[in-house]
């Protein structure tokens, strides 16, 4: 019989993490001997976090800011959107003692738009934003096989910077959302505000419309892209949809997005 395991979420700050209740709920679903926490670890201090992991009998960690990239240095391997991303925001303790870094962000958007039954293969993507969570979701699009992404950030640099990583992107403008099959934001704009990232008069019925944001669930983007008719996707189809990656990652199964969704919704419900 396996012996029970530990994988938490490391970050700082980590206490607002909806990573263990949604996690707990799958290891309490599936019946598997493993547990979640979270460990506030201190920035500079995921090298120590990751050393510890066979000592401490921990078998996975989610990543999250600021440690993504010293992770991403510190593991023994690490999957092909963690390489070009240079970061990762999972981690395992393989039987052998060696870790492997993954990216599960990215894959995880491309999958909770496809369980909309929003594809992505061959159609025009614009993302608004340039940061991380843009970054690993241009990456995967290109990987999926996007035929136009084109990245909208105030800072054109950075834009063309995140076009690198996908061969079909580019450092575009706000005039491209007119020829988008999917609108995705990738910043924080809209969390906790009504604010919009972009001209509500740009979004149509014909275009799938997809936020990050998750808090709230119905974004001023989303209610706005919903009135004129578009199909929408909030943040949480994300969230879930890379946890599930990470589940299998850490455990070898998959687990039904729905109840890492269902977990996530709960505890929003009483924040």
């Amino acid at each position: 019989m396996a012996l029970p395991r530990l994988a938490a979420v490391i970050g700082a700050p980590v206490r607002h993490s909806l990573s263990p209740v949604m996690h707990n709920a799958v290891f309490a679903e599936s019946g598997l001997e493993w547990s979640f926490t979270r460990f506030e670890v201190v920035p500079g201090g995921a090298k120590a976090a990751i050393d510890a992991m066979a000592v401490l009998g921990i078998g996975g960690y989610a990543v999250t800011m600021p440690h993504k990239q010293q992770a991403f240095e510190c593991v023994d391997e690490v999957d092909p959107a963690a390489e070009a991303l240079g970061a990762v925001n999972t981690v395992v303790l393989r039987d052998d003692g060696s870790t492997y870094g993954a990216s599960t962000d990215g894959n995880g958007f491309v999958e909770s738009l496809l369980a909309e039954g929003v594809a992505v293969a061959d159609r025009r993507v614009a993302v608004i934003g340039a940061g991380g969570a843009a970054r690993s979701i241009v990456n995967a699009l290109g990987r999926v096989g996007a035929a136009d992404i084109v990245i909208l950030n105030r800072t054109r640099a950075s834009a063309e910077s995140a076009a690198e990583l996908a061969e079909a992107a580019r450092a575009g403008t706000f005039d491209d959302v007119a020829d988008a099959d999917v609108l995705v934001n990738a910043t924080s704009v809209g969390m906790g505000t009504d604010d919009l990232p972009i001209d509500a008069g740009l979004l149509r019925p014909d275009m799938a419309v997809a936020d990050i944001v998750y808090h709230p669930l119905e974004t001023a983007l989303l209610r706005a892209a919903r009135d004129v008719g578009a199909t929408t996707v909030d943040g949480l189809g994300m969230l879930a949809h890379q946890a599930v990656l990470q589940q299998v990652i850490w455990t070898g199964q998959r687990p039904d997005p729905a109840t890492l969704r269902r977990a996530a919704e709960h505890e929003l419900a009483s924040r």
